[in-house]
């Protein structure tokens, strides 16, 4: 398989006397630069005034962050529960974690945070059940977590390790080799490393990667990217001498990525127009994979980009794949891979209601995660679509695998919930049981607290699933501090899944919901592309309707009413706090995609065109214009009190985003709540240290809760 976001007991009824105590304060914003800036898109003309926001070396710039961040801290600083919400956020995550080992070049691998580690460190094992050593350990590398280990991929001979790094965490790897047994470190060091995984050939003498050409001096975190190719890296070599496997001249904007089935013999490579399903997909069969024939070609078995098309391995020249050619819930079939063409195929898997998340050949099976409702549902099968084990979870949750080789017996996953943090089980095949490997030790107590899936009709009559976890002995009185989050996009399920933050504000009387908006993977292909394009009001439109329902069933009310959404999920927020100022209290836009009109002229922001469109296009443009939240600020209008987050070192949604939104919405407040935003350091799109990670989560609690007019709150724990 290529590898391709003040609480209150329910029996409080008075109001608390700091509520909304942030809002009466008066917040001296820093005044930014107005640029005389204004765009000409087909005969609308419209001004960018923050501009010289997205020159992210502008001293200027620098001067206004920091200043922004002082109003911030000062602010966030005399919020009364702030210290405890850190406090407690930090008991919750203090508890020692692993994911699924997996299993390379006859040792196990996998990692572990003991608890507070600001990284996991990687560990190795020759036997599961054997004594462990360090293979390497992040928070050696960098004491401080301003260096994040991106991969770590061990060569099939068990010899070599290769490890990435990036600095804040950021797109951009740089690659080294170690020795296993030593941890000595080899000269080669593998630069402009970005999208890429990394394929070991089956001597262990070297791997196939993707990179870019080395972006302009001091522009690597927000220049765009392009001309994209894959690479053989043989060790103790340098860069320089790499052997050039794949590249696209004919579309230097394609996605390419390179990956090697199990066996080491058949190297494929996949294509996407942007971040589109559609992809292509060419082999290259090296023939013996212990000594590799790199000279032979690479074949085209899919090409046009006409669908979905996921190589799961080779077995005795079979090729299992999962796609959703004509079949948008997906399927699983086998076809010769010297006869790869359509007519030849045999289908062992077909679609059903349930929409296929992923597949994985394992343990002799074939096994597929699919997706009833949202909640998982794991089927093994026999190669031939007989069906097999079924693995049964703990209760409505997310499984993540099952992970494995095709050539051994073991089978792993892990499965969550809201209240069941994320565990990894060993699957047994032959009796169908789960045995915990390495449970996690709780820090709060679930059984005070209940999941319940419901659902509510969008505004065109479409039924949308919402998870909700909250005390048993809730009160339905609309008094309920409720935090909604939401996604929505990409083809990306929003999957009820634990958060170590989220028992601090169900200990709180707080309600924590998650609602499945369309856009995601929920429900397949046509779920997805209900809500991208010009259909991308219908997932606002849920999100929305999620809001109202649980207004109208009195789990909360517009004065206690908060959402959340990072990414994606920060313009969603952005969108819909401005379509409806008055039915949130507060808004917590994350890394937000918030200039729909320039989004796709930084870094990789052109590959979402085919999930948005393009303001270049005349048609895109006119509902990109409509929905854009950096466009539709409207001067004068009360929005709910809001906490805009980012870093400096986010080079997938650049921090320009989040700077223009701010500056432009303290403008425009029409009341006396807040607007602020919080620049965290040496962090990118979705990496933070595990300490900065608390801060930054204790302030958004911290801020949430004091912008809500819910009861009074003690924590029961």
């Amino acid at each position: 398989m290529i590898k391709t976001g003040r609480w209150f007991p329910a029996a409080a009824c008075v109001l608390s006397s700091v509520v909304l105590a942030a809002q009466t304060r008066t917040l001296n914003y820093p005044q930014p630069r107005k640029g005389d800036t204004v765009d000409n898109y087909f005969g609308t003309r419209v001004a960018d005034p923050y501009r010289w926001m997205e020159d992210l070396n502008a001293p200027e710039l620098k001067q206004w962050i920091d200043a922004e961040n002082t109003v911030t801290f000062t602010y966030l600083d005399g919020l009364p529960l702030r210290n405890t919400l850190k406090a407690r956020i930090t008991e919750l995550y203090d508890y020692p974690r692993v994911s699924a080992p997996r299993y390379a070049g006859r040792h196990w691998f996998y990692n572990r945070n003991t608890g507070l580690q600001r990284q996991s460190v990687v560990y190795t094992r020759e036997t599961l059940n054997g004594p462990e050593t360090v293979v390497i350990d992040p928070n050696q590398l960098s004491p401080d977590g301003s260096i994040a280990l991106s991969a770590m991929d061990p060569a099939p001979d068990g010899q070599h390790f290769a490890y990435g790094q990036s600095e804040g965490g950021s797109d951009w790897s740089t690659f080294y080799v170690r020795e296993l047994a030593t941890g000595r470190q080899l000269p080669d060091e593998i630069r402009w490393v970005k999208f890429s995984s990394l394929a070991w050939t089956e001597d262990g003498k070297g791997f196939f990667y993707g990179r870019y050409p080395e972006p302009p001096a001091g522009r690597a975190l927000e220049a765009a990217v392009r001309d994209k190719k894959i690479y053989y890296h043989a060790l103790g070599t340098p860069q320089s001498a790499d052997r050039l496997i794949y590249e696209r001249r004919d579309e230097p904007a394609l996605f390419i990525n390179a990956d090697l089935d199990e066996t080491g013999r058949y190297l494929f490579v996949v294509t996407n127009k942007g971040t589109s399903n559609k992809n292509e997909l060419f082999v290259k069969d090296l023939r013996t994979p212990l000594a590799p024939e790199f000279d032979a070609p690479v074949r085209p078995l899919y090409p046009g980009h006409t669908a979905s098309y996921d190589p799961l391995g080779v077995v005795e020249g079979t090729l299992y794949l999962l796609t959703d050619r004509e079949a948008p819930n997906k399927k699983v079939v086998a076809v010769p891979i010297d006869r790869p063409d359509p007519k030849n195929w045999k289908t062992i898997v077909p679609e059903s209601r349930s929409s296929v998340e992923s597949a994985r050949l394992v343990a002799g099976k074939l096994a597929v995660n699919a997706l009833a409702d949202v909640a998982s549902e794991v089927q093994l099968y026999d190669l031939d679509g007989k069906a097999n084990a079924k693995i049964t979870p703990p209760g409505l949750g997310a499984i993540g695998g099952p992970i494995g080789r095709f050539d051994r017996p073991e089978v792993f996953y892990t499965f969550t919930s809201p209240l069941y943090p994320s565990t990894v089980f060993r699957f047994d095949t032959a009796t169908g049981t789960s045995m915990p490997f390495e449970p996690p030790k709780l820090t709060f107590d679930p059984k005070l607290y209940t999941t319940e899936r419901v659902f509510f009709n969008s505004k065109d009559g479409t039924r949308v699933p919402m998870f909700m976890t909250h005390k048993k002995d809730l009160v339905r009185d609309g008094a309920n501090p409720t935090m909604l989050y939401g996604y929505g996009g990409f083809d990306i399920a929003t999957l009820p899944t634990f958060r170590s933050d989220v028992p601090a504000w169900l200990e709180r009387g707080g309600i924590w919901a998650t609602a499945n908006m369309r856009g995601g993977s929920e429900y397949g292909e046509a779920w997805h592309e209900a809500g991208m394009l010009d259909r991308k009001q219908h997932v606002f439109d849920d999100f929305i309707a999620a809001a109202e329902y649980l207004v109208r069933e009195k789990y909360a009310a517009p004065s206690t009413l908060g959402i959340m959404g990072g990414s994606n999920g920060g313009l969603l927020v952005g969108a819909v706090m401005e379509q409806r100022p008055e039915l949130f209290a507060v808004a917590l836009p994350a890394v937000g995609v918030m200039d729909m009109l320039r989004y796709h002229k930084f870094t990789g922001g052109s590959a979402w065109a085919t999930e948005y469109g393009s303001a270049e296009n005349r048609k895109d443009f006119t509902y990109l214009y409509r929905y854009s939240p950096l466009h539709n600020v409207k001067p004068g209008t009360c929005y709910p009190a809001t906490l805009v987050t980012t870093a400096d070192h986010d080079d997938r949604v650049v921090p320009s985003h989040s700077f223009k939104f701010a500056a432009t919405l303290q403008a425009a407040q029409g009341c006396d709540r807040p607007v602020l935003i919080r620049v965290e350091t040496q962090g990118s799109h979705g990496y933070r240290p595990t300490d900065k990670r608390i801060a930054e989560l204790a302030d958004q609690w911290a801020f949430a809760s004091s912008n809500m007019k819910a009861r009074a709150a003690t924590s029961s724990r």
